[in-house]
């Protein structure tokens, strides 16, 4: 083959540097762009190679151009280190919008790093530079990018199983206090040792927002109703509240037991009793009014 020939077989496999990912590759951190491997509503993730590892680079769409909203009830009780930073972000003007984009990107890579020391099987993050994620690619048994949960077809015994890990997973999350908020078949991978949760840009601090027990359970039957497709009788089960009653106790911790059962709170409302709290409280409001008025008039 003559030298042409050989140019041209090569540049077959060669993948020109994407813009956003070409500050990494000019320092080292990135040898080359092998493939894109997805492109969602918030991020195009692309397989790299650094030296002899295969990773992954997750590239941030700028706001501009995400479709994802970022929801107050998401980004409740999540904490701003800086002051000046929180109140510009309480703003509406451009420094405030832009500060508010980096804190939501930021909350991804914090809770990623989080997870991973927690043990909980996220893949391991590797860096994060300007809007760029770099991390562990999570790959299947033969070295490939492993396929997502919603791809594969279960059997009812591997069903069970990884219904049985994601829940641990969850456990292991709210355990080091945090909650995925969009837990689905869609962003969980299934690796050669099972589930992977990925896709953190919504994570709920479980602690700070009054939304947390909602997003927990609706993680959790959502994962309920995806396996119970193939083993219809986790279709009866009821984690997510039994998860949060523990967690509320103070008793859940990442090796918790679990039975699946929850024993619902049956116990009419007694009516009279609570209209009885009601008008107390009103009545102690009027008297503290009346008090008020009375020293003002002096």
């Amino acid at each position: 083959m003559n030298v042409a020939g050989r140019l041209t077989v090569r540049l077959k496999g060669f993948m020109k540097v994407p813009k956003r990912l070409q500050p990494l590759v000019d320092d080292g951190m990135v040898d080359e762009v092998l493939y894109q491997l997805m492109s969602g509503k918030e991020a195009q993730v692309y397989v790299v190679r650094c030296g002899d590892q295969t990773r992954c680079a997750k590239v941030f769409k700028e706001a501009s151009k995400r479709s994802f909203k970022q929801a107050v009830e998401y980004q409740e009780g999540r904490k701003v280190r800086n002051s000046r930073r929180a109140r510009a972000m309480s703003k509406k003007t451009k420094y405030g919008q832009k500060e508010q984009e980096e804190a939501w990107l930021n909350s991804e890579v914090d809770a990623l790093y989080r997870l991973a020391a927690a043990g909980v099987r996220v893949p391991e993050p590797l860096g994060f530079v300007d809007g760029v994620l770099l991390m562990e690619l999570v790959a299947d048994e033969d070295g490939k990018a492993a396929p997502r949960l919603d791809d594969v077809i279960l059997s009812p015994e591997q069903a069970r199983d990884f219904h049985d890990q994601v829940i641990r997973e969850v456990v292991r999350m709210l355990s080091a206090g945090l909650i995925h908020g969009d837990l689905s078949e869609f962003n969980v991978l299934v690796d050669a040792s099972g589930p992977v949760i990925i896709d953190l840009p919504q994570a709920v601090n479980a602690s700070g927002n009054n939304n947390a027990e909602r997003m927990l359970e609706r993680d959790v039957d959502n994962m309920r109703r995806y396996f119970g497709r193939f083993a219809p009788e986790l279709l009866n089960t009821d984690y997510g509240k039994e998860i949060w009653a523990l967690y509320e106790s103070g008793d859940l911790h990442p090796d918790s037991k679990l039975t699946g059962c929850f024993q619902h709170d049956d116990t009419a409302a007694n009516v009279d009793e609570l209209m009885e709290i009601i008008d107390a409280a009103k009545e102690e409001e009027w008297e503290r009014q009346e008090r008020m008025r009375d020293a003002e008039e002096d």
